[in-house]
């Protein structure tokens, strides 16, 4: 595989930095430090290009929360500046990255997504047989720094920006174990958690030769008519995950079914023929839409906003099977009579 060119010095123009501010700052302007650091966007953007150019670049301390839906997670929430440098980073290298990708991993990459992934899983589930569904035991906290950047230095070339690679990892999230983990929030941390089971993929396509196979980050689906096909693909990818990534499944995440029972991906059940939402899906649907009539009644947000978010969740539900489904939810809440 060809290592990509040395990006640092695009990565670190003023042209990029200005256009990552601009990305970073969307929907967020009214921000008192958005607005700040856009006001003086010149001078900021000078004062962090020559950081990064002179290796003196180091990320500030995380804001820190906890969600609950549909787990409990930590998010760490960078400060602007850093946000910034994370957008040129990302936009930089990402074009680039994106074609030594094989083409059924679905996460951080242009025109895929959870609707892609799921589209393709119904050309999968069409076809019958056995499939075999994984998850990573908390995958985000136990990706492990030296791999990763070993993984790097084997895809990039350029010594600054392999540093600047080394400096982002070791800002490590609260409670870390040492070069371990990877803060959930960080525009970075997607896109390398994705890269790093990139090798998982290639054992799985080339290796083992399984046709019907995706994966969106750290969950994926093999498809096969033979189960004893799928049984020996579980020990090599436990033993793969195990002595290259330093990574293990969770074991009651996975699933070896015939498909006629429905695969369990991304808050759906994909059959042969039908698609359901899962109960989970559904409830955090209901409850966002409950929320947004609450804000819209109330008017704390306009209609136009309010018509979005129900045309948002409304999109997301409708790759079921669920046309009648919608139709009560949305009577259900009072949107339509």
């Amino acid at each position: 595989m060809r290592r990509i060119p040395d990006l640092f010095d695009r990565m670190t123009s003023f042209a990029t930095l200005c256009h990552a501010a601009r990305l970073a700052a969307r929907r967020k302007r009214n921000r008192p430090d958005i607005a700040g650091f856009l006001l003086r966007i010149e001078p900021e953007v000078l004062q962090l290009q020559d950081e990064l150019r002179g290796g003196t670049y180091r990320p500030s301390p995380f804001t820190t929360f906890t969600i609950k839906d549909p787990k409990e997670r930590l998010i760490c929430a960078a400060p602007f500046r850093d946000r910034v440098v994370h957008h040129a980073l990302c936009d930089t290298f990402e074009p680039f990255l994106d074609k030594q990708l094989i083409e059924d991993s679905y996460a951080c990459r242009k025109d895929k997504g959870t609707h892609a992934a799921l589209a393709r899983c119904k050309q999968f589930a069409a076809d019958g047989g056995w499939f075999l569904k994984c998850d990573v035991a908390k995958y985000y906290d136990s990706v492990d720094h030296g791999l990763l950047l070993r993984q790097l230095r084997q895809r990039f070339k350029g010594r600054r920006l392999l540093e600047l690679f080394a400096v982002i990892l070791a800002h490590q999230p609260p409670g870390a174990l040492p070069g371990k983990g990877l803060p959930i929030g960080n525009f970075t941390s997607q896109h390398f958690a994705n890269l790093y089971l990139d090798g998982l993929d290639r054992l799985v396509k080339q290796r083992l030769r399984i046709r019907r196979y995706l994966r969106y980050m750290d969950d994926f689906v093999l498809f096969s008519s033979d189960p004893d096909e799928l049984r020996r693909a579980r020990r090599l990818i436990v033993q793969y995950l195990a002595d290259e990534r330093a990574l293990a499944l969770k074991e009651r995440a996975t699933l070896l079914s015939p498909v006629r029972r429905g695969v369990p991906v991304l808050g759906f059940s994909v059959y042969p023929r039908l698609v359901r939402v899962r109960r989970p899906n559904l409830r955090r649907s209901v409850r966002r839409l409950r929320f947004r009539v609450r804000q819209h009644i109330s008017g704390k947000i306009p209609p136009e906003v309010f018509a979005q978010s129900v045309r948002s969740i409304l999109e997301h539900l409708s790759h079921g099977h669920t046309r009648g489904l919608r139709l009560r939810v949305l009577s259900d809440q009072g949107v339509i009579a």
